[in-house]
Parts: C-alpha cells; structure tokens; sequence
C-alpha cells in the first residue's frame, strides 16, 4: 500500500488508491448514496492508456490511522462503450427494482449524477495506467 501524507505533511504527492468495480451499477450506487445525501457528486471520464474508457468518481477515506484521509478512486471500464454519448447517468429505484442508465438529460424522478469528460489530469489524481 502506498504511503500517502501524515501529520509529517511529506513533499511528494502520492497517487491515489485505484479501486475496479465489478460492473458500472456498483459505480452508480456507490455515487448515488454520495448524491442522496445532498453531497455534490460528478463521475469522471477519460481515456487510459491503453485507449480504454475508464468511468469513476473520487473519495476519501477518512481517519484512517494516523492519515488525514486515504484517497481512492473507484472506477470502471465502459467496455462496450454504452457511456460514451452521455452527459448524465441516471438512476431511479422503486418497487420494480433498480434502473440505471446513460442520458443526455435529466427526468423527473431519477438521480442525475452528471459525467464530466477530463481531457488533462495530474498522475496522481487520476490513473492511466489501469486495466
């Protein structure tokens, strides 16, 4: 595990902790209870590598030890490229179960949690070099 800044405060900046999820309705849910509870809450999107579309958002683990905050970043692969036109992923649950899909727009009784395209980041903050 890679040692991020302590109370020491050290001068390099280490990378986020990467985290894949098994499929992007884990990505969804995990950033909708963020949005439920009124948190501002965006998933990113951007190009590996190796070309691959990576969908994810970023978090902090909190207190952990003696570190202010763990950073991890939770992600997919959008391996068929079903996200590739949307500006929104919505999410709607109810007694017929849950429902997740890409959008342009936004509809009444859904959670929109909008995607951000990042054409630029520092290494740190996103990773390139991830499956």
């Amino acid at each position: 595990m890679p040692s991020h800044r302590q109370t020491n405060c050290s001068s390099t900046l280490q990378p986020v902790i990467a985290i894949k999820l098994a499929s992007i309705s884990d990505l969804v849910r995990m950033a909708s209870s963020v949005a439920a509870a009124m948190q501002p809450t965006y998933i990113v999107r951007y190009r590996s590598n190796n070309g691959k579309t990576i969908l994810g958002f970023l978090a902090v683990f909190r207190d952990y030890y003696n570190y202010y905050g763990i950073p991890m970043f939770y992600y997919v692969v959008d391996e068929n490229e079903s996200f590739r036109e949307a500006k929104y992923v919505l999410i709607k649950l109810d007694e017929s179960g849950e429902k997740i899909e890409p959008s342009r727009t936004t509809k009444p009784g859904y959670i929109a949690i909008p995607i951000v395209n990042v054409e630029s980041a520092p290494d740190f903050l996103l990773p390139k070099n991830i499956e």
